[in-house]
């Protein structure tokens, strides 16, 4: 982690060498983005023995460690060479104030585009007994008629508070088949299944059409300041991300893509398990902020 006498700006740090310089057959380990790392201590080394570990990262002076070959954990602190580097004296420093962080995050939402209807009809003849030759009425005793009728919503839609019902014909000696209605495709068709045990009987399918649609919202926070570094927390499905602020009063916004490069500033992120990404940013010398610190 980085080295700061405040424990709110010690940061893990990813993507360090770690070596082993007493056995350099063991090769180079990496930290992963929370800091952690795991050496692989030789068999022949006893519980409580020394260990010399070297950590190297580019942005970082490079640290020797002693460890022991032991339960206790091992934590490196590495100190950023921005923090060697001496303010320049002749030049003022640009201010910077009004921090924002702005991001989008796409949502969901169905808008009504329409509603289906359609009519089909279980063709049979009343009074004529089954004699086990299926379908059957429920009882089993009247030869009966099984129709099925399938609806398509339409490519990329999907089907709401379907419903289906007899509207004419002897509907007390009708069934809606099981649940009635079944879907596939996501939504987008609709299987309807009826039978009928005695004459012609007529059925009706009714449905609201939805699209399903996906816009970007724009959402804003406040960093939380502390000294010369901020931090903020975004959410996995953030995109588009950029640091709004006033240098010197002229508002300029800065958008932070892959490579995190800010002209006044170093950052660096941290994935936490659940894919929320933690993000750090240390000014570069010349720049200070203007707000109160923690703020």
């Amino acid at each position: 982690m980085t080295s700061d006498p405040n424990p709110i700006r010690e940061l893990p740090i990813g993507d360090v060498e770690i070596g082993m310089p007493d056995r350099p057959s063991a090769g180079v380990i990496r930290s992963d983005a929370t800091g952690f790392f795991a050496v692989v201590v030789p068999w022949h080394v006893r519980r409580g023995q020394p260990i010399n570990l070297r950590f190297y990262h580019k942005d970082y002076l490079p640290l020797d460690l002693t460890c022991r070959a032991n339960d206790q954990l091992c934590i490196a602190h590495l100190v950023s060479m921005t923090q060697l580097v001496p303010k320049p004296e002749q030049q003022p420093e640009i201010t910077i104030s009004n921090v924002v962080v702005q991001y989008s995050i796409s949502t969901a939402t169905s808008v009504n585009v329409g509603s289906a209807v359609k009519s089909f009809q279980a063709v049979n003849t009343g009074n004529v007994p089954c004699r086990s030759r299926r379908p059957c009425s429920p009882d089993g005793k009247w030869k009966a008629q099984e129709v099925s009728a399938v609806v398509d919503a339409g490519l990329g839609n999907e089907f709401r508070n379907a419903r289906v019902s007899c509207i004419a014909g002897p509907c007390p000696f009708t069934k809606i088949e099981g649940n009635g209605i079944s879907f596939t495709q996501a939504g987008r068709l609709a299987r309807v299944s009826a039978l009928n045990w005695s004459d012609t009987a007529t059925f009706l399918f009714e449905a609201e059409v939805y699209r399903p649609m996906f816009s970007d919202v724009q959402r804003q926070l406040h960093p939380l300041v502390f000294n010369q570094a901020l931090t903020f927390t975004l959410p996995p499905a953030a995109e588009g991300v950029s640091i709004q602020a006033e240098l010197n009063g002229a508002m300029i916004v800065f958008p932070l893509g892959p490579a995190l490069f800010l002209t006044w500033s170093k950052c660096q992120v941290l994935v936490n398990q659940d894919h929320t990404r933690v993000y750090r940013c240390e000014l570069k010398p010349g720049y200070r902020f203007s707000m109160p610190e923690g703020s």
